[in-house]
């Protein structure tokens, strides 16, 4: 029963230590793309330790579990996990709580994406009585889509025809190159599929509101996934433009403003392109990517080394 416990443990310990050392690095904001990398293996490693704990769990409770979970294992590995005598009701418990929380975050994440594709359904069908297709038009590939608005917006609507819709008052508002860095804006988020990131991470946060690493893991996933797409329209139209198009569309929200509103992250992108901080080297970046794809693999290391101990 220590692996286990160790399991836990190590899970718990990512959860907190993790995100605080994520925070305070100053090179997120440098290469964003890195940073959700990060993010999402520092996730992924915390629910690996639960359901690996999970696992081992029931089959320390329940002999029926072990023996089809070391159906082919020599008898040694199961000696080697401590197995063999009965977990007790803690372990019964312990695998019956990560059974619930396993079930919970799947169903979490099935409804977000429900609610994802009946948002898309219902902006689609609104797109089309606003601005329906022309006689004869057939929707082939990404359709570019004007509406008529007073507000300065565009966005980007996923599906399996993807639309691209500006209003009027961006085309008004947004001057030169401006609309084009907008709209590689938007096609950056579209390629790198940022609305699955931002499903998944919205899921877990509202399926479990009390756990500080999974809030955290959707305020990053939203603020990264924009540094991202940003850095994508700068690369082809330079750092200011999509600076200037990024006041331009918002600076009618109060997004400027003295006092904190929904789009107070637009400040922080403004000023780090304008700041124009030079990119990490590629080696650096190599490293830490690296380092952050090796976080999922320690609880499985700590999972699988009293087995393949057994059997050196």
């Amino acid at each position: 029963m220590m692996v286990p416990a160790a399991l836990l443990l190590l899970g718990a310990l990512t959860a907190v230590l993790a995100p605080r050392l994520l925070a305070r690095a100053r090179w997120p904001e440098r290469e964003p793309v890195v940073a959700l990398w990060a993010w999402q293996c520092v996730v992924g490693a915390v629910l690996l330790c639960f359901g690996l704990s999970m696992l081992l769990s029931a089959a320390a409770a329940w002999q029926a579990v072990r023996g089809r979970l070391f159906a082919s294992a020599p008898h040694g590995v199961v000696d080697a996990y401590g197995l063999g005598a009965s977990g007790g009701a803690w372990a019964a418990a312990t695998a019956l709580a990560l059974a619930g929380g396993a079930l919970w975050t799947g169903a979490m994440l099935a409804a977000e994406v429900l609610r994802a594709r009946a948002r898309r359904r219902a902006q689609g069908t609104e797109l089309l009585v606003r601005a329906p297709l022309l006689p004869g038009e057939v929707p082939a590939g990404v359709r570019l889509v004007v509406l008529e608005g007073p507000r300065p917006d565009a966005w980007w609507l996923p599906g399996a025809a993807p639309q691209l819709v500006v209003t009027t008052a961006a085309l008004g508002r947004l001057k030169g190159s401006q609309l084009d860095a907008v709209l590689a804006h938007e096609q950056g988020h579209a390629a790198a599929r940022h609305d699955w990131l931002l499903n998944c991470s919205r899921a877990l946060a509202r399926g479990f509101p009390q756990v500080p690493v999974f809030a955290a893991f959707e305020a990053e996933m939203h603020r990264l996934v924009e540094m991202a797409a940003d850095d994508v329209a700068s690369r082809r139209y330079g750092r200011l433009t999509i600076a200037l198009a990024l006041v331009g569309l918002n600076e009618d929200r109060g997004a400027f403003g003295p006092s904190a509103t929904p789009q107070a992250h637009v400040q922080e992108r403004v000023r780090r392109l304008l700041a124009a901080a030079p990119r990490l080297s590629a080696g650096r970046r190599v490293r830490l990517t690296a380092l952050a794809t090796l976080v999922p693999a320690v609880p499985l290391l700590v999972a699988f080394v009293p087995g393949l101990s057994a059997l050196a």
